[in-house]
């Protein structure tokens, strides 16, 4: 679908002959002499770089057709990630590599939100934060409550997280998906 820059929105994504960019900001100029020009900031979908790119006003370049499908994650297979959509029940094998780090926090059974374009799998979204369980930490010791002490915890997943001295293997632990950090102890 081809576009003009006045149809321009933040977080819209661009297929460019460098690849796939989504546009993170953009500004319209209109200089005293001259035409006027659009100034953007693009992500690379793919690598994540950014690259600052200024276009003529009135430019027209195609819009890429993003699906973003929510889908459950069944187990892993080598260097494949399998999910499977509810709804149809499709099964769609994920590299590792296009799911980066969401594979840290992905639990068998869990639902994930996967972006492709086209059959090209671009990533797996995750929820701010997930629920992984202890799978090993050294014992807590009666009385050593020091505050804000930590020590690593390695999840069901591999995951190692800093964690405070009072959490035991088999917890269950809520864990920020962005940073990688231990939240609180997950209720219920």
């Amino acid at each position: 679908m081809a576009i003009s820059t006045a149809d321009f929105r933040n977080g819209m994504t661009l297929d460019l002959a460098d690849g796939l960019f989504q546009l993170t900001e953009f500004q319209h100029v209109k200089p005293g002499k001259g035409g006027a020009f659009v100034r953007t900031t693009l992500k690379n979908v793919r690598t994540g770089a950014t690259l600052e790119r200024t276009f003529r006003a009135g430019e027209r370049m195609e819009r890429a057709v993003i699906d973003q499908r929510d889908m459950q994650y069944l187990y892993a297979d080598g260097d494949s990630l399998v999910f499977m959509d509810t709804d149809s029940y499709e099964q769609l094998p994920v590299s590792r590599t296009a799911a980066g780090s969401a594979t840290n926090f992905l639990v068998e059974g869990e639902m994930a939100t996967v972006v492709r374009h086209g059959d090209e799998v671009l990533g797996v979204e995750l929820p701010a934060s997930v629920v992984l369980e202890v799978a090993d930490t050294d014992p807590g010791v009666q009385g050593d409550r020091v505050s804000g002490a930590r020590k690593p915890a390695t999840m069901s997943t591999g995951l190692v997280v800093q964690v405070p001295l009072f959490i035991e293997t088999g917890e269950r632990l809520k864990v920020d998906t962005r940073s990688g950090d231990y939240i609180e102890r997950a209720r219920g």
